[in-house]
């Protein structure tokens, strides 16, 4: 919703709420400020912010801040639009139609898109010790913060989904999570059991 327009559409989502026509309530990509305007009318059952290791700007403030009030986090594209996957080659980035809003993303440009190359392939070293792939690495990641509570994860076909689902049930040790630090400090970007929700 606009931002001049939050009390107004969550008073009207807390009403619907009091009358017993919806069950939860919550928002998303809201900012810590957006949060306590809505907090301050009705209690904010979820939030959905972009969360993935190349995109972590939630974790600055946003993060702590639903962990303090209870806010159930569900992280949308925690593969970085299928980048993380392992199966987004330079190739395949270069073959995609010119129309593919991701030709235009940084992400999937130089001089970011070399770096995130080099991730996958970290990724898929930490995912071979445990017969995991890279997207599964990727997601294990992003349900291992604290206050990540889901994760939704797109799939355009059956397979993909088998690919994925033992995210849920995958934890990285604390010598994996240190060595994923210790790569992004050495190749900095621009951008700063749990459930597993498939769309």
């Amino acid at each position: 919703m606009p931002d001049e327009e939050i009390e107004e559409g969550w008073a009207a989502m807390a009403k619907l709420k009091e009358e017993g026509k919806v069950r939860n309530i919550g928002v998303s990509n809201f900012d810590v400020r957006q949060m306590q305007r809505a907090l301050a009318i009705a209690p904010i059952t979820s939030l959905q912010p972009r969360y993935s290791l190349i995109h972590r700007e939630a974790d600055g403030e946003i993060l702590p801040f639903a962990e303090r009030q209870n806010i159930g986090v569900i992280a949308y594209s925690p593969m970085a639009s299928g980048l993380l996957t392992g199966a987004m080659t330079r190739e395949r980035i270069e073959r995609l139609p010119a129309d593919d809003w991701r030709q235009s993303n940084p992400d999937f440009q130089e001089p970011q898109l070399s770096r995130n190359l080099r991730l996958v392939r970290l990724l898929q070293v930490i995912g071979k010790h445990h017969r995991r792939s890279p997207g599964e690495v990727a997601v294990a990641w992003v349900l291992q913060h604290p206050a990540v509570t889901g994760a939704i994860v797109g799939a355009r076909r059956p397979g993909q989904i088998k690919e994925i689902v033992g995210a849920a049930g995958f934890w990285l040790s604390p010598t994996e999570l240190a060595e994923i630090s210790a790569f992004f400090l050495k190749s900095p970007g621009t951008s700063t059991s749990k459930r597993l929700v498939s769309t």
